[in-house]
C-alpha cells in the first residue's frame, strides 16, 4: 500500500431491530410504585394522595401513560418476597407491559443493596428503566453503577440503624418490664383505659371454662366439642376451635400472671429469619 493512500473507512449501522431501544424517542407506559403507611387510615390517605400524585405527574408529560398502580404497606424494603405488589410489577415487566417505573426515591424500592441493583439490572437487560425522583436518577442512561450502589448502600444502612433503634427500644422495655398484649388475639383481656390489659367478663368465662376442664381431666378435642357444641366462638369469632389455639392458651404464662419476654428474635433483618431465643439474647 503506497505511504500516502487515504484510508477508506465504511460504518455499519447498528440494526434497529437489536439496538437498545431508547425510551426517551417513544410513548412510554409509566408504572408507578411507592409503599405506603401500615396505619389503616394513614394508608388509606398515603394511597389515595399518591394516586393523585402520580396521575397528576404523568398527565403533565404527553409522551407517558399510566399502566397501572403499584403500592405495598411500608413495613420493609429490606427484603421483597413479602412485598406482593413489587413482584406483581416485576411480572408485569416482564410480559413487556411496562417501559418505566417510576419511585419517590431509592429507600422505596429497596434497601437492601444486592437486590436492589439485581432487580434494576433484571429490568435494564428488558429495555425497562427506573426513574427515582429524588435522587433524580434513570437507570437506562447510567454509564455505570458506583452512585447506585453508594445510593442503595445509604438507604441499607438508613435501615439497619433504623432497625437497630427499633431492637433498643423494644429491649428497653422489656427490662423495665412492659409487655406488649396481642389484644386481637388474646381472649379473656382487653385495652384498658391507660393501655393496661383489663379482664373482659365475658371472655374470661369462657377461659376458666378452658382451664378447669383441662385440670379435671378432659382432653382437648372434647373441650373443643363441647366448645362448639354451645355455640362458642373464638377469640376472632370463629364456629371452629383449632386443637394449637387451645393448646397453645393452657402454655401461656400470661393466665398465671407472669410474662416471658424475647421468646423469638429476628436473626437478620434482610431474610426476616425469625429464631427462638434459646439464650443468644437475655
Amino acid at each position: 500500500m503506497p505511504a500516502n493512500a487515504v484510508k477508506k473507512v465504511t460504518v455499519i449501522p447498528a440494526d434497529p431491530r437489536h439496538a437498545q431501544k431508547d425510551i426517551r424517542k417513544q410513548r412510554l407506559r409509566v408504572a408507578p410504585y411507592c409503599r405506603v403507611s401500615t396505619n389503616s387510615e394513614e394508608q388509606l390517605d398515603s394511597y389515595q394522595a399518591q394516586i393523585e400524585y402520580y396521575t397528576e405527574r404523568i398527565a403533565a408529560q404527553p409522551e407517558w401513560t399510566m399502566v397501572d398502580m403499584f403500592a405495598d404497606e411500608g413495613k420493609t424494603a429490606t427484603s421483597t418476597k413479602k412485598r406482593k405488589d413489587f413482584l406483581r410489577m416485576i411480572k408485569a415487566c416482564e410480559k413487556g407491559k411496562v417501559d418505566l417505573v417510576i419511585t419517590k426515591s431509592v429507600s422505596r424500592f429497596c434497601r437492601n443493596t444486592l437486590d436492589g441493583l439485581d432487580y434494576v439490572r433484571k429490568l435494564k437487560r428488558m429495555g425497562v428503566g427506573v426513574f427515582f425522583e429524588k435522587e433524580n436518577v434513570n437507570t437506562l442512561y447510567m454509564d455505570n453503577e458506583m452512585i447506585l450502589t453508594f445510593m442503595m448502600s445509604q438507604a441499607q444502612a438508613e435501615s439497619e440503624s433504623m432497625s437497630g433503634n427499633i431492637r433498643w427500644g423494644h429491649r428497653k422495655n422489656f427490662k423495665d418490664g412492659k409487655v406488649y398484649f396481642h389484644y386481637a388475639g388474646f381472649l379473656g383481656y382487653r385495652r384498658g383505659e391507660d393501655n393496661s390489659p383489663e379482664i373482659d367478663p365475658e371472655e374470661a368465662e369462657i377461659v376458666r371454662r378452658i382451664f378447669s376442664r383441662y385440670l379435671i381431666g378432659q382432653s382437648v378435642a372434647k373441650i373443643i366439642t363441647d366448645l362448639e357444641a354451645d355455640g362458642i366462638k373464638t377469640v376472632r369469632g370463629k364456629d371452629k376451635w383449632n386443637d394449637g389455639v387451645i393448646r397453645g392458651m393452657l402454655k401461656n404464662e400470661k393466665y398465671m400472671g407472669d410474662a416471658l419476654l424475647q421468646k423469638t428474635y429476628i436473626a437478620d433483618i434482610f431474610t426476616r429469619q425469625t429464631k427462638k431465643n434459646n439464650g443468644e439474647l437475655p
